[in-house]
């Protein structure tokens, strides 16, 4: 009987340290979930840096998941930021099942998603770390609405905003209240360049900058992956990285 008890043992001890492990997602991103206002629970992914300079809350565009971030977001650990990536109750599967979503049992619209923008910011502001928005598509619309609403905000990163919802000057009237430093993009089309341009210059922020891409430049934070913007991710992660050192350095 004795000369099993080691075995026994190791048996027992890699069952309490699994149950102690956290749950671990996309690149070794670990999977955290919390309630927006509303009570429903909001899934993602944080992926966190040795030394952050700052926590980035990542949003995704319609149709998608936090998964649109599993290469983005490890570059940006590699830059010294943060990350979490979350599942928006407006999406889909474009990257990766959507948690959120399918815990939602419904549609939802674009506007209602601002709910989980809030908590994952009221969940970051606990990290105790200088909080930057990050949206894609819709939510770099919404993450306009966010940070009027709490100057605290470190920095707001847009790409591809767009008056998306019925009131058509809705996110402009929410820019003129946003002072943080702000950066936008875009695909390379004259309705995105116009839309991006437009909201931006409603801000009264002294540092915001609008990249216009020279080549390649694809909707929504997609611009950043090089199989979906092979011509133009390279360059456009320069200028991102450049505005991320200008903005914590």
């Amino acid at each position: 009987m004795s000369r099993h008890l080691p075995r026994c043992l190791l048996m027992l001890m890699s069952v309490l340290l699994t149950a102690m492990l956290p749950a671990y997602g996309a690149q070794g991103a670990t999977s955290t979930s919390f309630k927006a206002k509303d009570g429903v629970v909001v899934h993602g992914n944080y992926y966190r840096a040795a030394h952050p300079k700052a926590l980035i809350l990542l949003f995704h565009q319609a149709g998608s998941s936090k998964d649109e971030y599993a290469t983005i977001a490890p570059r940006l650990i590699e830059a010294g930021y943060s990350a979490l990536a979350i599942d928006q109750r407006s999406g889909g599967d474009l990257f990766g099942p959507n948690e959120t979503a399918a815990g939602l049992g419904r549609k939802a619209d674009y506007l209602e998603a601002k709910q989980d923008l809030e908590a994952a910011l009221a969940w970051g502001q606990k990290q105790k770390l200088p909080v930057m928005l990050w949206g894609s598509s819709y939510s770099s619309s919404l993450i306009f609405l966010v940070a009027a609403e709490h100057p605290d905000v470190k920095a707001v990163l847009a790409f591809s905003p767009g008056e998306y919802f019925d009131n058509k000057s809705l996110v402009r009237d929410a820019a003129s209240h946003v002072t943080a430093p702000i950066y936008v993009t875009s695909a390379d089309t004259d309705e995105e360049i116009e839309a991006a341009r437009s909201i931006l210059a409603a801000s009264p922020s002294s540092s915001k900058q609008q990249y216009i891409p020279r080549t390649g430049g694809v909707h929504g934070s997609s611009t950043l992956i090089e199989a979906r913007d092979p011509k133009g991710a390279g360059d456009n992660w320069k200028a991102l990285l450049a505005f991320l050192a200008r903005t914590s350095p």
